[in-house]
């Protein structure tokens, strides 16, 4: 059964800062003459005002860790010499592919890793979904495993339970390739070659952007968090709720919803609207979570609410394009994240050195730069039906 945490929150940052000081005015105006006053305590009392202002002021840090503390490098630095694609070729090397979930963003970066693969002279074997589901990933981990693939690519659902489910693939000298999270336990260039993800911090940043850019300075927020131990998710959610407060003070996050179930989507956020009703903005950690936010939404009638999430989506983009509640998207590179797990497969293969977690740059994406976003992401045009043809 799932947990849901909300959290219903009170007055932002720079309102309790100030509302705190005026209190502190109209107690001192009904307490004793102020020469009276312990004079200490009053410097104390003024230089925590301080601090607190100085807090709330202080801009978020861009930078990120892995899960295990790595530091990220950029995507670019994958890369590999003439003759050590000609070595890798010569192989006659197989691959597969063991995702958490499906949609766009996976088929773009599988289709980035297909081009790779192909160039390399690496034939795919397997490709594989658990619609974030362990028990399902760990069936697919052994079927995979059936067909003798030399290299893996793989995202944990769960990064506990993945260490059991993953373990043959280590024990067999396979070369593992992460996208974004590991099992936990293992560590880059030991039990896999190297993490690929995208630049999560900008990626917060770029949703409270996209938000505040649409509904404005003021007003209230929904935010929606993934509730589980997946540290990609967990600090990009955060960096949007970091970044909110620091470029809007003014706007309040009325409620923190965490879901684990993406299908539930729909029903929390149709709760939170309701019991919400001066709601004006929903942030939601990705495109297919989104989705059921965005059917919440048009069930309530409510035109007004905005919504951004991350991923590129056809149903949430062709949303944005009519002019809808979706206002902004940030995409990932999916297609380069491909290429780039591909790339680090053959580091494994070679025993070349990798850098143990690559990173590539977000894509923010409104409505203005939708076709040439998508294919700057997705390294294809957008489908028709995302423009209303």
């Amino acid at each position: 059964m799932q947990v849901i945490k909300t959290e219903k929150r009170g007055l932002p940052r720079w309102q309790l800062i100030a509302t705190l000081a005026t209190a502190s005015l109209v107690l001192g105006a009904c307490a004793a003459p102020a020469d009276d006053m312990d004079n200490s305590q009053a410097e104390a009392e003024t230089e925590e005002t301080v601090v607190a202002e100085e807090a709330a002021a202080e801009e978020p840090s861009l930078e990120f860790v892995g899960p295990n503390g790595e530091v990220p490098g950029a995507l670019g630095e994958l890369q590999l010499s003439s003759d050590e694609q000609a070595e890798v070729a010569d192989l006659g090397l197989t691959a597969a592919f063991i995702w958490h979930t499906s949609g766009d963003f996976v088929n773009a970066v599988e289709a980035g890793a297909r081009q790779e693969f192909e160039a390399l002279g690496i034939e795919v074997v397997a490709s594989t979904q658990a619609n974030f589901d362990a028990a399902t990933q760990a069936d697919n981990v052994g079927s995979v495993l059936a067909l003798d693939p030399d290299i893996v690519v793989a995202i944990a659902v769960d990064p506990t339970s993945a260490a059991s489910s993953f373990q043959q693939v280590v024990d067999d000298g396979r070369t593992l390739v992460i996208m974004t999270t590991p099992p936990a336990g293992y560590t880059a260039g030991q039990e896999f070659v190297s993490i690929v993800t995208e630049d999560l911090a900008l990626a917060g940043r770029y949703n409270a952007e996209l938000l505040i850019e649409a509904m404005g300075t003021t007003g209230e927020v929904i935010y929606m968090f993934h509730d589980a131990d997946f540290w990609f998710t967990n600090q990009r959610d955060e960096g949007f709720k970091n970044w909110l407060n620091y470029l809007a003070p003014e706007v309040t996050i009325v409620e923190e919803a965490g879901y684990t179930d993406e299908s539930r989507t729909q029903e929390i956020a149709a709760a939170l609207i309701t019991t919400n009703p001066g709601v004006t903005g929903i942030y939601v950690p990705w495109a297919t979570a989104a989705q059921g936010v965005l059917a919440a939404v048009r069930d309530a009638g409510r035109d007004d609410i905005k919504i951004v999430t991350n991923d590129l989506d056809t149903t949430l983009a062709a949303n944005m394009y009519a002019g809808g509640n979706v206002v902004g998207l940030v995409g990932n590179n999916a297609f380069g994240i491909g290429q780039g797990l591909a790339i680090a497969g053959a580091y494994g293969i070679l025993g070349k050195p990798a850098p143990e977690l690559v990173a590539s740059d977000p894509i923010k994406v409104t409505a203005d730069n939708l076709s040439e976003a998508w294919k700057a992401d997705y390294a294809v045009d957008a489908p028709a039906s995302v423009f209303g043809q």
